[in-house]
């Protein structure tokens, strides 16, 4: 009885190796299930094979940067550009250089093209530049109507000094209570603030007097506004999104030690900013936080480099000293204003926060771009047209037929030398596929993961290192049943010595796909995964169905007698009874005696 016992402990369980195939089954069952109840059964396509979009942007000369357009410039943007473009989610992107000043981005079917137009397109230079004065967003002029005329288009004698005292009369008012101003603000870390109740000595201030509210400029002296720049403030019309990109593209191409005028992304307001004191290159990671205990929502949380978390720290503690709104910095991307919250106190850590009005989406848009780097060129999208996948269907066609024929051929050869033994390789190699199958299939919507020709060759090179994991195992036992063993000690001995082989092989295969993967990319990188993938579900395979499918088979009079059909026949395999043999019918015939 010691035997048996031991037996039934044997690593893996494999003395009831019916729990064993219980278990893959329900994880088969649970997988396929998982590929029906997520809307889709089929594998997400690659762009060879499903088509999608084709951009090709155009790098445009920078204003002060004559020579900006350089080899190293347009690969250090193709590289920013395909990070964005998989950040999304999606994989298999094609993102390569053209000539001296394009790049091509390809984007596989199925792909929001909108959302990733903007992401490829998008500069995403970030600044952090102090406010000097706020307003709304409309032009002055139209901002300030008399009380006496219906339309200020009557009073065109009066428009040199009627203008410039409106501009005062306006510039102020938004910012006296401080509602349109702070509410659009987002909180930055709990020094921020966010609406007059965050700031209570903006709102009853010296700001609030209306000698003060007459002017634009900051109620602090040593600030003062040059005239060129409320002039350039009080012309600014945020109220349409022409309008707002114009004004965003003069930002963006300022220079950081320029004072400019920025919209606010909605249109509700409008800024005039000092230089930039924090770059975005200070900034090293970015990432979408849903905060749910403050009730602030989808939140952009930021951390600096230790230069970059110095500055914010500096500049934090000097705007806290200073009255409403110049206590305020706006957090520029690409010349327009995302936030521009106020400060109470220095800001120290290296971290900070962007939250308010922010979704899901808009805040994992926003984090992938600041987290994958600014882009060292401005584009424009040159063209977009749409791909066909004529050409990968039909290389698909060849290459599924070349498959089924590799696949025949090792079919045959199974069944002409192993037999019955073939069943089990045909079993596991069903169970395999079904594995990979639904895995792949639940990739696509979970990681973005798209099937593309290199990736249907690395399954197609899966096939023959599932079956060669077998015939080791396979040819262990028949060496076991040539040394004149029978079929299940057979199995169990020699489980540990193919297993050893097994693995040390699939180690091998996977260590090439992993490297294979991290050197390569484009579309190379598709079918280094899927080598890597099949050659784990490979393991899985064998240890949780191959083997104890064999277990139980050697339990059956079938093949436990060495039928000739069943590919263990020991007169077929040259077996010769071993002196071990003799020592086990000993005790029988003791007994016997």
């Amino acid at each position: 009885m010691a035997a048996p016992k031991k037996g039934r402990r044997s690593p893996g369980g494999q003395g009831r190796p019916g729990r064993t195939l219980v278990l893959i089954v329900i994880a088969m069952v649970a997988l396929v299930g998982g590929m029906f109840a997520s809307g889709t059964s089929t594998p997400r396509l690659g762009i060879d094979l499903a088509g999608g979009t084709s951009f090709t942007l155009q790098a445009r000369n920078q204003p002060g940067k004559p020579n900006a357009i350089n080899e190293t410039n347009m690969k250090t943007a193709a590289g920013i550009m395909e990070r964005r473009v998989n950040g999304l989610g999606v994989s298999e992107a094609e993102v390569q250089t053209q000539g001296t000043n394009h790049i091509v981005v390809n984007i596989p079917k199925g792909t929001d093209a909108k959302q990733a137009r903007q992401q490829v397109g998008t500069t995403a230079q970030l600044g952090f530049r102090p406010v000097l004065t706020a307003t709304t967003g409309a032009k002055t002029p139209s901002a300030t109507p008399s009380p006496s005329a219906s339309s200020g288009k009557k009073d065109d004698g009066k428009k040199g000094d009627d203008k410039k005292d409106g501009e005062k009369a306006e510039g102020k008012p938004s910012a006296t209570p401080s509602a349109s101003n702070t509410t659009q603000g987002r909180a930055v870390t709990s020094a921020l603030k966010k609406g007059p109740s965050g700031t209570p000595s903006a709102s009853g201030s010296p700001s609030a007097k209306p000698s003060d509210s007459a002017s634009p400029q900051p109620s602090t002296g040593g600030d003062q506004i040059p005239a060129a720049l409320q002039k350039q403030l009080a012309d600014l019309d945020c109220s349409t999104p022409q309008a707002r990109s114009q004004a965003s593209e003069k930002a963006a191409n300022a220079k950081p030690t320029d004072q400019v005028v920025s919209c606010k992304e909605d249109g509700t307001q409008k800024y005039a900013l000092g230089p930039v004191a924090v770059e975005g290159t200070d900034v090293k990671d970015a990432s979408a936080v849903f905060e749910a205990q403050s009730g602030q929502g989808w939140i952009v949380q930021m951390d600096f480099t230790g230069a970059g978390g110095k500055k914010f720290a500096d500049v934090t503690g000097k705007l806290a000293a200073k009255p409403q709104p110049q206590n305020q910095f706006a957090i520029v991307l690409d010349g327009q204003t995302i936030s521009a919250p106020s400060v109470s106190k220095a800001i120290p850590g290296g971290q900070a926060t962007i939250s308010g009005g922010f979704d899901q989406k808009s805040a994992g848009d926003l984090a992938n771009m600041l987290s994958y780097g600014a882009l060292p060129l401005s584009f424009k999208i040159a063209d977009e047209t749409t791909v066909t996948a004529a050409l990968g269907g039909e290389q698909l066609q060849a290459g599924l037929i070349a498959g089924a024929i590799g696949l025949a051929l090792v079919v045959v050869y199974l069944v002409a030398y192993y037999r019955g033994l073939a069943l089990v390789a045909l079993a596991s190699l069903a169970v395999s596929a079904i594995l990979t199958y639904t895995i792949m299939t639940l990739l696509g919507p979970a990681i973005g993961f798209a099937l593309n020709l290199p990736a249907v060759c690395g399954a197609i090179v899966a096939i023959g290192i599932t079956a060669d994991s077998f015939i080791v195992y396979f040819e262990r036992i028949r060496d076991e049943i040539r040394e004149g063993r029978t079929l299940r000690p057979a199995v169990e001995r020699g489980w540990p010595r193919a297993r050893r082989t097994i693995l040390v092989s699939d180690f091998v295969s996977f260590l090439a796909a992993f490297v294979l993967f991290i050197v390569t990319v484009g579309k190379v990188k598709g079918f280094a995964f899927t080598l890597g993938l099949t050659t784990l579900l490979d393991i899985v395979v064998v240890f949780l169905f191959t083997k104890p499918l064999m277990t139980l088979l050697a339990r059956r009079k079938f093949f436990a007698s060495g039928h000739p059909w069943s590919g263990l026949d020991p007169k077929r395999l040259g077996a010769k009874p071993p002196l071990r043999r003799r020592r086990t019918t000993a005790p029988t015939e003791t007994k016997e005696a």
